[in-house]
């Protein structure tokens, strides 16, 4: 959903890149509701930080707790930020909860 809300606003400025500290797949919710926002990722992939290769990152930004305590390690230059919030299929009373 990050990379490409990043894309669909800010593509012409920014490269953005999405992944996690574990591949967990595409959920058919998040594609649900993307395409209810006019962006289609329905050929999207879920990846983990290991597969983006040795890219030079500007910015890196953690969205779980689990993220910020797990990322690799990026060099000082990188400017590293931080949005905790809960992850939703963690939910109680989520599909995946019952």
């Amino acid at each position: 959903m990050a990379e490409a809300s990043a894309r669909e606003l800010h593509g012409d400025v920014i490269e953005p890149y999405s992944a996690g500290v574990e591949r967990h797949g595409l959920d058919p919710r998040t594609v649900q509701v993307m395409s209810e926002a006019g962006i289609d990722i329905s050929g999207n992939e879920s990846k983990t930080v290991d597969q983006l290769g040795m890219i030079d990152f500007d910015y890196v930004i953690t969205l779980c707790d689990n993220a910020r305590e797990t990322c690799p390690w990026f060099p000082a230059s990188v400017a590293l930020a931080h949005r905790g919030f809960d992850d939703p299929p963690a939910l109680e009373g989520s599909p995946e909860a019952e």
